[in-house]
């Protein structure tokens, strides 16, 4: 970004800046990385609560008799089968099957969706939209002005946003959402998130941001809620073995190359873009697997970070994809793409290349992380 780009604040700016934060800039917005200590804030995670704003996801609004029609279309998944009030996780792909980006689509109502895409991706994903759209009686609209994005994310989230709200918390499943309303103002309530740990994702218009974030943190007090920055969210989603766009995921890449075929309906009625080459792509995974996605522990304390090489008998095998120290594990991990004969659990004489050290490490399954529900 040149020095004449501004970068973009979110509604809750002055509260991070009041609170020390230190800020970054992710994808054009200026974000907060980080308030205190990183590692403090994914361990509240884990064992308590934490507070995000995530105000940089594109959200776009679908609506119109065909709007399932045009996701089902433009999209890998089978969204004209969800629910009103169910979520899915699933990816808009190149006609080639390479993946633009991974998205998590709201049904809103029977001709309405709420589609969230990565902040580095949403122009490119509206624009996706738009094109596919010809013909169908659907509108796609730019609603990334009107939200804000405040997660609670934790064991004590549930508690927490229970002191704020009459919504049917309880009756919230995993990948549900319902509007709502928080501490007074409307929300869309998601049980959604990007850490492993159960937790809520509020969606609300800017204008209400300040005063739900400080009811937030008022009602989460006792509870050990500290407000989160954007590096331990990475932290907290390695662990929970979860595809970051960038790194796990690229255009390079088919969901059947990034271990989520499962995310491809083949089954849903009509044809959709890159039908064609994902079917390729699901035929060569089954016969002669590509590189599989595994994780990797450290024997030693030396970080991988991403683009180091997986190597084995002095032979490049694989690339790290992201590396970081695990607070939960106490020790580095990685997420790598391996060759498949290098892939199962425990494969011996793994290592990676640390400018020039090859630091022995664990393959290990995915997640490396799995909450206790």
């Amino acid at each position: 970004m040149s020095s004449s780009e501004q970068l973009r604040p979110t509604a809750l700016d002055a509260v991070h800046r009041a609170l020390g934060a230190t800020m970054t800039d992710f994808a054009g917005w200026d974000m907060p990385l980080r308030y205190g200590s990183e590692r403090d804030e994914h361990v509240a995670v884990r064992t308590r609560a934490g507070l995000f704003d995530l105000s940089h996801m594109g959200e776009i609004t679908v609506t119109g008799p065909e709007a399932a029609a045009l996701l089902n279309f433009a999209l890998v998944g089978n969204l004209a089968s969800a629910g009103v009030g169910r979520a899915r996780y699933t990816m808009i792909c190149r006609t080639d099957g390479g993946i633009l980006d991974d998205l998590i689509v709201y049904r809103l109502a029977e001709a309405e969706f709420l589609v969230v895409a990565n902040a580095s991706n949403a122009q490119t994903v509206l624009d996706a939209l738009r094109e596919r759209s010809a013909g169908f009686d659907a509108e796609v609209r730019d609603d990334r002005d009107a939200y804000a994005l405040i997660a609670v994310q934790g064991p004590e989230s549930p508690g927490i946003l229970k002191a704020l709200t009459d919504a049917d918390l309880d009756g919230l499943a995993y990948y549900t959402g319902l509007p709502g309303t928080v501490a007074g103002v409307p929300a869309l309530i998601a049980r959604t998130g990007y850490t492993g740990e159960d937790g809520f994702e509020l969606f609300v218009e800017p204008g209400h941001a300040v005063a739900l974030w400080q009811a937030l943190t008022e009602a989460g007090a006792g509870a050990g809620l500290v407000p989160c920055g954007l590096s331990c969210r990475d932290t907290l989603r390695l662990e929970a073995g979860m595809p970051l766009y960038g790194h796990e995921l690229s255009t390079a890449l088919t969901p059947f190359d990034a271990g989520l075929g499962r995310v491809v309906k083949f089954e849903k009625e009509g044809d959709f873009v890159g039908r064609a080459a994902l079917r390729e792509a699901a035929d060569r995974a089954a016969s002669t697997p590509p590189r599989v996605l595994v994780g990797l522990v450290a024997e030693g304390r030396r970080v991988p970070r991403a683009g180091y090489q997986v190597v084995s008998g002095g032979e490049v095998i694989g690339e790290v994809t992201s590396g970081t120290p695990s607070p939960t594990l106490g020790r580095p991990i990685a997420m790598a793409y391996v060759d498949a004969a290098h892939a199962a659990p425990g494969t011996p004489g793994v290592g990676v290349d640390i400018r020039g050290s090859h630091e022995p490490y664990e393959v290990v399954a995915l997640p490396f992380y799995r909450r206790q529900k």
